[in-house]
């Protein structure tokens, strides 16, 4: 999933959002990945993504509150995680500090320990 840093002019449609894409972040719009944009009022996303024969466009509004939206003047992509994507959805930050580490699981052995 790719974040598109800073804010994104929401009158864009799915068109003008994979151009985007395409054209500032050099990335392409068709690849499996998930690309959102966010307004400067920080209460509305854009999440455009492709599948099989056509793009998915979907629309967040927030009636209360803000996102808590990386800010950066240079324009760039930031890549995260669907586990980040919820938490920005959720109005927390993406990059939670005490979230717990990730795990990865182990094997066990038939005494059941770990091999």
């Amino acid at each position: 999933m790719y974040l598109a840093c800073g804010s994104t002019d929401m009158r864009k449609s799915i068109d003008g959002l994979a151009a985007l894409v395409q054209e500032s972040f050099h990335l392409d719009p068709f690849s499996p990945a998930v690309f959102v944009f966010c307004d400067r009022w920080r209460d509305k996303l854009k999440l455009v993504c492709w599948e099989h024969n056509g793009f998915w466009l979907y629309y967040r509004r927030l009636e209360r509150g803000r996102f808590q939206w990386p800010d950066t003047s240079d324009g760039k992509t930031l890549v995260i995680s669907h586990r980040d994507l919820n938490w920005l959805l959720d109005g927390l930050p993406w990059n939670q500090p005490k979230a717990h580490r990730r795990l990865t699981a182990k094997k066990w052995c038939e005494a059941g320990k770990q091999a």
